[in-house]
């Protein structure tokens, strides 16, 4: 697992983090499960537990912070997983992530943390609660 922050400086002084973690299974597998919404809470700490329902084009599910949306873009062959989370506030976080072949067998997924409006101290939680989610994925996908 590596991070890397955009700016100079220290670690956490940019405006967005990168997180990746390798791991050992195709690219596409990776991806088809990763993208499948139904997934999340066996991998995304936060919604762990939480029954995903559809909701149109969005799909629900309960967070820490309350019944959250999630909609992810169109299945696409370039292994983006950009998915926008509403918030129980309204607020709509866009979440950078892709999934990348290294080699066959093996890819790196990667997801891009942005600031807005959090705090450093906020920043560097969320940061660690994807590294940690980014673990577990990896445990999901190479268990399979």
């Amino acid at each position: 697992m590596s991070e890397t922050a955009n700016a100079p400086g220290a670690a956490g002084s940019g405006t967005s983090r990168h997180l990746d973690v390798v791991i050992e299974r195709p690219w596409r597998e990776v991806y088809d499960y990763a993208a499948d919404p139904r997934n999340l809470p066996r991998w995304a700490a936060g919604l762990a537990g939480s029954e995903v329902q559809r909701e149109v084009s969005q799909w629900s599910m309960n967070s820490p912070m309350g019944r959250v949306l999630v909609s992810f873009v169109p299945e696409n062959p370039y292994g983006v997983l950009d998915h926008t989370v509403t918030l129980p506030t309204g607020e709509s976080v866009l979440n950078p992530v892709r999934v990348m072949e290294l080699e066959e067998g093996r890819c790196e997924v990667v997801f891009t943390l942005r600031r807005g409006t959090m705090s450093e101290s906020e920043f560097a939680e969320d940061a660690a609660a994807v590294a940690e989610d980014l673990a577990t994925l990896k445990e999901r996908c190479e268990e399979g």
